[in-house]
């Protein structure tokens, strides 16, 4: 029977590693690690999640602010904000949520957070410390992953880890991480040749690449371990029975959407050895790796 990655008990493990480091702060700097979000715009998606993030902040005792601006907002008027947090002593992190309104240059403003401050670990100076193997914030979601493996005894040293996906945010950083811990890694992606075939060679394998069930069985090792990085909402009902068995269905029925990885749920759970569910896998652990990484930049800058 395939092992089931609960995100949600490591997450609450890191929650609960990170409070006596925030009393630890407090006691010396008299002030506890400050977080800022950044929200543009109105996307229902990106409320929710910097919700979920600040209420987490609010739990562990950390200070946090939420800025918001609508969608009029310029790139001009988002760099003098993102100027005014990295001036002020008492902010540790700053996180610009994506996506920005298209109007707005992204990269200019993810290029103007104070790399000290870049607490999802996107700025190039970062990404730079990474791919040297020196000490640095690390990009949220690939460093869950890390922390997932390793706290349910997955050995990474030595295997095969397949990462499908080449973005800046997950799939490279992914590849990285997984290589300083000695696995030998393969980065693949729509355009590889035989994409099932290079992923089937995974006993590692990191599914990142943004395709609702776009890997299915023919994709997956026998007794590989599955990583769905994924997020998708499934919206149709003809999407919905291409994915899911008919308990499901009754599911997205009630409900009119569901949540989907990129890999189909049921051949995960047949082949693979242990994996990650969606919801419930991957996704707690990048706003508790975000709260970490605030923590360590305060501790870095007292």
């Amino acid at each position: 029977m395939s092992l089931i990655l609960n995100g949600n008990a490591v997450r609450d493990q890191i929650k609960e590693e990170c409070r006596p480091r925030v009393a630890a702060m407090k006691a010396k700097a008299g002030r506890a690690p400050g977080l800022a979000v950044v929200l543009v715009g109105d996307n229902a998606a990106s409320a929710v999640y910097v919700r979920n993030k600040t209420k987490t902040a609010e739990e562990l005792g950390l200070h946090h602010e939420t800025i918001t601006r609508d969608a009029s907002l310029t790139t001009e008027g988002l760099l003098e904000i993102i100027a005014g947090l990295n001036a002020r002593t008492d902010i540790d992190g700053i996180l610009v949520q994506l996506p920005l309104p298209p109007h707005i240059d992204a990269q200019k403003a993810l290029l103007a957070v104070a790399p000290e401050k870049d607490v999802d670990g996107f700025h190039p100076y970062n990404a730079g410390l990474l791919s040297t193997g020196r000490p640095g914030l690390r990009p949220c979601t690939p460093a869950g992953v890390i922390e997932l493996l390793k706290r349910n005894q997955i050995p990474i040293a030595g295997r095969n880890a397949v990462v499908v996906g080449r973005s800046d945010i997950v799939g490279k950083p992914m590849a990285l991480l997984l290589l300083q811990e000695n696995a030998t890694v393969t980065i693949c992606h729509s355009r590889t040749h035989d994409l099932p075939g290079v992923c089937r060679g995974g006993e590692i394998l990191v599914a990142a690449i943004g395709r609702p069930a776009m890997i299915t069985e023919e994709y997956i090792r026998p007794g590989a371990v599955v990583i769905d990085v994924g997020m998708n909402t499934v919206r149709t009902r003809a999407e919905a029975e291409r994915i899911f068995d008919a308990s499901r269905l009754a599911d997205f029925d009630r409900r009119g959407s569901l949540l989907v990885g990129d890999v189909r749920p049921a051949d995960m759970a047949k082949v693979a050895s242990a994996y990650t569910p969606v919801p419930g896998g991957v996704g707690p652990l990048t706003i508790a790796m975000l709260m970490r990484n605030t923590i360590e930049a305060a501790e870095r800058r007292c």
